[in-house]
């Protein structure tokens, strides 16, 4: 199975709380004050569904979508995820970067239900000229806190995520071993498949 599941439940649905893209926010804000400013939209979302016993639940999905999508550089995420092999894809990296990013997309979709109105904690940016690192931690109920670093790179004037790092586990790393594991045993068609199988399950 691709993804760990704790990795992922905890990871992605941080992701969708903590959206960096805001169309009202200007360039002048740095990460930190942009994840701020986006969370308020996203988590009004999620608690109006939740306080609506998931009415309007498709509705609040596309809102998050058009939130959070552009928040991600799909690209970046699936070139470093590929490692070395990205180079040797033959021409088939945009279709290789399509089915990864709906593969996403359905995962972290798919763990809007374990929002719960968790704490979170600010506790620090970093910015080296066009790379960016926000540290965070999520607090939910009785036990440790846990850490979700997003590291961040400048892309057109715009800062994207290419990289989450849950407890100190990077889900890109994650995903360089299990497609490196898939590739020694399958062909990379069978690898789309695979990530394709998960996109189709129904958020």
């Amino acid at each position: 199975m691709i993804g760990d599941k704790k990795l992922f439940t905890w990871a992605l649905m941080t992701l969708t709380v903590l959206c960096l893209t805001d169309p009202r926010l200007s360039f002048a804000e740095q990460p930190m004050d942009r994840i701020k400013s986006a969370i308020e939209r996203v988590s009004e979302v999620l608690q109006d569904v939740s306080a609506k016993r998931g009415a309007n639940k498709a509705e609040a999905v596309d809102m998050i979508r058009e939130i959070l999508l552009p928040s991600f550089d799909f690209a970046e995420m699936a070139r470093r995820s590929m490692g070395e092999r990205w180079k040797n894809l033959d021409g088939r990296q945009n279709e290789f970067v399509g089915a990864f990013a709906a593969f996403v997309e359905n995962s972290y979709m798919n763990t809007l239900a374990s929002y719960r109105g968790e704490k979170i904690l600010f506790l620090r940016e970093r910015v080296n000229q066009n790379l960016a690192q926000v540290d965070t931690q999520i607090v939910a109920g009785k036990g440790e806190p846990l850490s979700v670093n997003y590291r961040l790179h400048l892309v057109q004037d715009d800062w994207k995520i290419y990289d989450v790092v849950v407890d100190n586990i990077s889900l890109v790393s994650n995903f360089h071993s299990q497609f490196n594991r898939i590739l020694a045993t399958a062909s990379f068609d069978e690898l789309l498949k695979k990530l394709r199988e998960k996109s189709d399950k129904p958020v």
